[in-house]
């Protein structure tokens, strides 16, 4: 169980991406600019939500849980870093490698994932700093 928690949710977008990227997409490179969702506004424009905005809004809230799970410690949360920087070289790799990869879409999931890789080791530094302080600052 403990090594599922520490899997990073940034790896679902990553996923997802590729299994619309080799299937529906796969025949169709309009794909990801096919709206999902139409909406007639009150201002009478029009607001389209595309099919690249919904997998970026989703990969948004990962990077969110994840950011949210940096702030544990211990043995689950050092796996749950090593698994975020699995995760961004899968990324780049892909990205350097693969047609399917070289799209604005994944540029910026990729990039999300490597804000996740930072946040998620500042975060932990930061907080193992001030336990330490905080530490420190108890003995005189």
């Amino acid at each position: 169980m403990r090594l599922f928690s520490a899997l990073p949710f940034t790896l679902i977008s990553f996923l997802i991406y590729n299994a619309l990227a080799f299937t529906a997409a796969a025949g169709d490179p309009g794909f990801w600019s096919e709206p999902l969702i139409t909406v007639a506004m009150v201002s009478g424009a029009t607001f389209e939500l595309l099919t690249s905005d919904v997998l970026i809004t989703v990969g948004l809230l990962f990077l969110f849980v994840e950011i949210l799970k940096a702030t544990r410690i211990g043995t689950t949360a050092l796996l749950d870093h090593m698994f975020s920087v699995l995760v961004f070289v899968a990324y780049l790799v892909e990205f350097l490698v693969l047609r399917e990869a070289a799209t604005s879409l994944f540029f910026i999931l990729m990039a999300i994932s490597l804000i996740d890789v930072i946040a998620g080791f500042s975060i932990s530094i930061t907080g193992a700093r001030r336990d330490v302080s905080f530490g420190h600052g108890d003995v005189h």
